[in-house]
Protein backbone atom coordinates (compact mmCIF):
# COMPACT_ATOMS: atom_id res chain seq x y z
CA UNK A 1 0.00 0.00 0.00
CA UNK A 2 1.46 3.34 -1.05
CA UNK A 3 2.10 6.14 1.43
CA UNK A 4 -0.83 8.52 1.94
CA UNK A 5 1.00 11.41 3.61
CA UNK A 6 3.97 13.42 2.49
CA UNK A 7 7.04 13.96 4.67
CA UNK A 8 6.08 17.52 5.54
CA UNK A 9 2.67 16.49 6.90
CA UNK A 10 4.34 13.93 9.14
CA UNK A 11 6.93 16.48 10.25
CA UNK A 12 4.24 19.02 11.18
CA UNK A 13 2.35 16.44 13.24
CA UNK A 14 5.45 15.54 15.23
CA UNK A 15 6.59 19.14 15.69
CA UNK A 16 3.28 20.91 16.31
CA UNK A 17 1.10 18.16 17.80
CA UNK A 18 -1.64 18.63 15.19
CA UNK A 19 -1.73 18.63 11.40
CA UNK A 20 -4.39 19.71 8.93
CA UNK A 21 -4.89 17.18 6.12
CA UNK A 22 -6.74 18.26 3.01
CA UNK A 23 -9.20 16.03 1.17
CA UNK A 24 -8.02 12.70 2.59
CA UNK A 25 -11.54 11.24 2.90
CA UNK A 26 -13.83 10.62 -0.06
CA UNK A 27 -17.40 11.93 0.20
CA UNK A 28 -18.68 8.34 0.60
CA UNK A 29 -16.99 8.15 4.02
CA UNK A 30 -18.50 11.47 5.11
CA UNK A 31 -21.98 10.39 4.05
CA UNK A 32 -21.50 7.08 5.84
CA UNK A 33 -20.56 8.80 9.10
CA UNK A 34 -23.43 11.27 8.80
CA UNK A 35 -25.86 8.37 8.34
CA UNK A 36 -24.32 6.63 11.35
CA UNK A 37 -24.72 9.67 13.60
CA UNK A 38 -28.34 10.13 12.52
CA UNK A 39 -29.05 6.53 13.51
CA UNK A 40 -26.97 6.71 16.69
CA UNK A 41 -28.88 9.72 18.01
CA UNK A 42 -32.03 7.59 18.01
CA UNK A 43 -30.30 4.47 19.38
CA UNK A 44 -27.70 5.74 21.88
CA UNK A 45 -25.41 3.60 23.99
CA UNK A 46 -25.43 3.70 27.82
CA UNK A 47 -22.54 6.18 27.51
CA UNK A 48 -24.61 8.79 25.66
CA UNK A 49 -24.75 12.24 27.23
CA UNK A 50 -26.13 15.70 26.59
CA UNK A 51 -23.55 18.27 27.68
CA UNK A 52 -26.20 21.02 27.70
CA UNK A 53 -27.71 21.04 31.19
CA UNK A 54 -30.84 23.05 30.33
CA UNK A 55 -33.21 20.75 28.37
CA UNK A 56 -34.92 23.79 26.86
CA UNK A 57 -31.76 24.97 25.09
CA UNK A 58 -30.19 23.64 21.87
CA UNK A 59 -28.23 20.50 22.71
CA UNK A 60 -24.61 19.33 22.53
CA UNK A 61 -24.65 15.52 22.34
CA UNK A 62 -21.87 12.94 22.60
CA UNK A 63 -21.52 9.16 22.63
CA UNK A 64 -18.48 6.88 22.61
CA UNK A 65 -17.44 3.25 22.16
CA UNK A 66 -20.19 2.87 19.57
CA UNK A 67 -18.18 1.53 16.62
CA UNK A 68 -19.54 -2.00 17.09
CA UNK A 69 -23.14 -0.80 17.56
CA UNK A 70 -23.60 0.77 14.15
CA UNK A 71 -22.41 -0.78 10.89
CA UNK A 72 -21.64 2.65 9.43
CA UNK A 73 -19.07 3.39 12.13
CA UNK A 74 -17.61 -0.12 11.94
CA UNK A 75 -17.19 0.20 8.17
CA UNK A 76 -15.40 3.53 8.55
CA UNK A 77 -13.14 2.32 11.35
CA UNK A 78 -11.96 -0.80 9.53
CA UNK A 79 -12.06 0.22 5.86
CA UNK A 80 -11.37 3.96 5.55
CA UNK A 81 -7.80 5.36 5.26
CA UNK A 82 -7.77 6.48 8.89
CA UNK A 83 -5.62 3.68 10.38
CA UNK A 84 -3.05 3.81 7.57
CA UNK A 85 -2.69 7.57 8.12
CA UNK A 86 -2.25 6.98 11.86
CA UNK A 87 0.50 4.42 11.19
CA UNK A 88 2.43 6.93 9.09
CA UNK A 89 2.13 9.67 11.71
CA UNK A 90 3.17 7.41 14.58
CA UNK A 91 5.80 5.34 12.73
CA UNK A 92 3.76 2.31 13.74
CA UNK A 93 3.92 -1.28 12.61
CA UNK A 94 0.48 -1.83 14.11
CA UNK A 95 -2.49 0.43 14.86
CA UNK A 96 -5.24 -0.54 17.28
CA UNK A 97 -8.52 1.23 17.82
CA UNK A 98 -8.78 2.86 21.24
CA UNK A 99 -12.08 4.72 21.17
CA UNK A 100 -14.55 6.34 18.80
CA UNK A 101 -16.69 9.39 19.59
CA UNK A 102 -19.45 11.17 17.77
CA UNK A 103 -20.59 14.69 18.59
CA UNK A 104 -23.71 16.56 17.52
CA UNK A 105 -24.09 20.26 18.26
CA UNK A 106 -27.51 21.67 17.47
CA UNK A 107 -27.88 25.05 15.75
CA UNK A 108 -27.91 27.75 18.40
CA UNK A 109 -26.08 25.69 21.03
CA UNK A 110 -23.86 27.72 23.33
CA UNK A 111 -22.31 24.60 24.92
CA UNK A 112 -18.73 23.93 23.84
CA UNK A 113 -15.71 21.80 24.75
CA UNK A 114 -13.21 23.13 27.32
CA UNK A 115 -9.49 23.16 26.67
CA UNK A 116 -8.18 19.73 27.56
CA UNK A 117 -6.01 16.89 26.35
CA UNK A 118 -7.37 13.40 25.89
CA UNK A 119 -4.52 11.47 27.53
CA UNK A 120 -5.64 12.12 31.12
CA UNK A 121 -9.34 11.29 30.60
CA UNK A 122 -8.96 7.52 30.37
CA UNK A 123 -6.72 4.67 31.54
CA UNK A 124 -4.55 4.68 28.42
CA UNK A 125 -0.82 5.18 27.97
CA UNK A 126 1.38 5.01 24.88
CA UNK A 127 1.90 6.64 21.52
CA UNK A 128 -1.55 7.62 20.28
CA UNK A 129 -3.19 9.99 17.84
CA UNK A 130 -6.72 11.27 17.30
CA UNK A 131 -8.63 11.82 14.08
CA UNK A 132 -11.01 14.82 14.19
CA UNK A 133 -13.26 15.04 11.16
CA UNK A 134 -16.18 17.42 10.56
CA UNK A 135 -19.06 16.26 8.37
CA UNK A 136 -19.84 19.76 7.09
CA UNK A 137 -17.64 22.67 5.99
CA UNK A 138 -16.44 24.56 9.05
CA UNK A 139 -14.88 27.96 9.63
CA UNK A 140 -12.06 28.10 12.11
CA UNK A 141 -14.09 30.46 14.31
CA UNK A 142 -16.65 27.66 14.78
CA UNK A 143 -14.08 24.90 15.08
CA UNK A 144 -11.55 23.57 17.56
CA UNK A 145 -8.16 25.20 18.20
CA UNK A 146 -5.03 23.25 19.13
CA UNK A 147 -2.14 24.71 21.14
CA UNK A 148 0.99 24.31 19.07
CA UNK A 149 3.64 22.16 20.69
CA UNK A 150 1.66 21.41 23.86
CA UNK A 151 2.11 17.66 23.35
CA UNK A 152 5.78 18.21 24.23
CA UNK A 153 5.19 19.97 27.56
CA UNK A 154 5.52 16.69 29.49
CA UNK A 155 2.54 17.64 31.67
CA UNK A 156 -0.71 15.92 32.57
CA UNK A 157 -3.77 18.05 33.23
CA UNK A 158 -6.77 17.05 35.33
CA UNK A 159 -9.85 15.98 33.42
CA UNK A 160 -12.44 18.70 32.81
CA UNK A 161 -16.04 17.75 32.11
CA UNK A 162 -17.61 18.81 28.82
CA UNK A 163 -20.95 19.53 30.48
CA UNK A 164 -21.93 23.17 30.89
CA UNK A 165 -19.90 24.64 33.76
CA UNK A 166 -16.83 22.54 32.87
CA UNK A 167 -16.40 20.95 36.30
CA UNK A 168 -12.85 19.80 37.09
CA UNK A 169 -12.55 16.19 38.29
CA UNK A 170 -10.34 16.52 41.34
CA UNK A 171 -7.49 18.69 42.57
CA UNK A 172 -3.84 19.14 41.72
CA UNK A 173 -1.55 16.52 43.13
CA UNK A 174 0.05 13.12 42.64
CA UNK A 175 -2.24 10.21 41.78
CA UNK A 176 -0.85 6.68 41.40
CA UNK A 177 2.64 8.17 41.27
CA UNK A 178 1.80 10.65 38.52
CA UNK A 179 1.53 14.44 38.92
CA UNK A 180 -1.63 16.14 37.61
CA UNK A 181 -2.08 19.88 37.24
CA UNK A 182 -5.01 22.16 36.55
CA UNK A 183 -5.32 23.11 32.92
CA UNK A 184 -4.10 26.70 32.48
CA UNK A 185 -6.70 29.41 31.86
CA UNK A 186 -6.20 29.45 28.11
CA UNK A 187 -9.07 31.78 27.23
CA UNK A 188 -7.92 34.58 29.57
CA UNK A 189 -4.31 34.32 28.42
CA UNK A 190 -4.55 33.77 24.67
CA UNK A 191 -1.49 35.91 24.05
CA UNK A 192 0.67 33.29 25.78
CA UNK A 193 -0.04 30.56 23.25
CA UNK A 194 0.25 29.88 19.56
CA UNK A 195 -2.95 28.32 18.24
CA UNK A 196 -3.47 26.02 15.30
CA UNK A 197 -6.86 26.44 13.65
CA UNK A 198 -8.13 25.90 10.14
CA UNK A 199 -11.11 26.30 7.84
CA UNK A 200 -12.11 22.81 6.73
CA UNK A 201 -14.07 21.58 3.74
CA UNK A 202 -15.86 18.25 3.55
CA UNK A 203 -13.18 15.54 3.29
CA UNK A 204 -10.60 17.54 5.26
CA UNK A 205 -9.56 16.50 8.76
CA UNK A 206 -7.11 17.13 11.59
CA UNK A 207 -4.95 14.49 13.25
CA UNK A 208 -3.45 15.37 16.62
CA UNK A 209 -1.33 13.81 19.33
CA UNK A 210 -3.39 12.56 22.27
CA UNK A 211 -1.35 14.90 24.52
CA UNK A 212 -2.10 18.08 22.55
CA UNK A 213 -4.28 20.63 24.35
CA UNK A 214 -7.34 21.67 22.36
CA UNK A 215 -10.75 23.24 22.84
CA UNK A 216 -13.17 25.95 21.71
CA UNK A 217 -11.30 29.23 21.40
CA UNK A 218 -13.99 31.58 20.12
CA UNK A 219 -17.38 32.69 21.44
CA UNK A 220 -19.49 31.67 18.47
CA UNK A 221 -22.87 30.00 18.12
CA UNK A 222 -23.48 27.67 15.16
CA UNK A 223 -26.21 28.76 12.75
CA UNK A 224 -26.76 25.18 11.58
CA UNK A 225 -26.38 21.70 13.06
CA UNK A 226 -22.81 20.39 13.40
CA UNK A 227 -21.67 16.75 13.23
CA UNK A 228 -18.19 15.61 14.27
CA UNK A 229 -16.56 12.18 14.43
CA UNK A 230 -13.34 11.31 16.23
CA UNK A 231 -11.15 8.22 16.59
CA UNK A 232 -8.36 7.57 19.06
CA UNK A 233 -5.79 5.10 17.77
CA UNK A 234 -2.73 3.56 19.41
CA UNK A 235 0.66 2.34 18.24
CA UNK A 236 1.88 -1.10 19.26
CA UNK A 237 2.88 -1.53 22.93
CA UNK A 238 0.29 0.95 24.21
CA UNK A 239 -1.31 -0.18 27.47
CA UNK A 240 -4.05 0.24 30.03
CA UNK A 241 -2.59 2.18 32.95
CA UNK A 242 -4.99 3.09 35.74
CA UNK A 243 -5.30 6.80 36.43
CA UNK A 244 -7.49 8.52 39.00
CA UNK A 245 -10.99 7.80 40.28
CA UNK A 246 -12.39 10.11 37.61
CA UNK A 247 -11.89 7.33 35.05
CA UNK A 248 -13.67 4.65 37.09
CA UNK A 249 -16.80 4.54 34.91
CA UNK A 250 -14.83 3.84 31.74
CA UNK A 251 -12.52 1.51 33.69
CA UNK A 252 -15.49 -0.57 34.83
CA UNK A 253 -16.47 -1.15 31.19
CA UNK A 254 -12.99 -2.43 30.38
CA UNK A 255 -12.90 -4.61 33.49
CA UNK A 256 -16.29 -6.08 32.58
CA UNK A 257 -14.69 -7.12 29.29
CA UNK A 258 -11.80 -8.85 31.07
CA UNK A 259 -9.15 -6.11 30.97
CA UNK A 260 -6.94 -5.12 33.90
CA UNK A 261 -4.20 -2.66 34.76
CA UNK A 262 -1.11 -3.16 32.57
CA UNK A 263 -2.87 -5.01 29.75
CA UNK A 264 -2.12 -4.21 26.14
CA UNK A 265 -4.56 -2.09 24.16
CA UNK A 266 -5.59 -4.99 21.95
CA UNK A 267 -8.26 -7.64 21.70
CA UNK A 268 -12.03 -7.36 21.74
CA UNK A 269 -12.41 -3.72 22.74
CA UNK A 270 -9.28 -2.51 20.95
CA UNK A 271 -9.14 -4.37 17.63
CA UNK A 272 -6.21 -4.12 15.24
CA UNK A 273 -7.01 -1.78 12.33
CA UNK A 274 -3.67 -1.88 10.52
CA UNK A 275 -0.56 -4.07 10.43
CA UNK A 276 2.55 -3.38 8.38
CA UNK A 277 3.23 -5.99 5.75
CA UNK A 278 6.75 -5.91 4.29
CA UNK A 279 5.76 -8.12 1.34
Amino acid sequence: MSQILNDNEIKLFKRDGAVFLRNKFDIKWIELLRSGINKAKNNPSPRFTNHTTDPNLPCYLEDFWTWNLHKEFENFVFNSPTAKIASELLDAKQINLVMDNWFFREAGSKSKPPFHHDISYFDFEGSMCVLWIPLEPVRKEDSIAWIKGSHLWNKLFIRTRFKDGHKVDGAEGVVNGVKYELTPDIISNKENYEFLEWDLEVGDCVYFDIRTLHGALHETTPKSDINRFTLRMAKENSKIIYRGDWAREERSIMEANGYKNGDDLSGKMFPTLYEFNSN
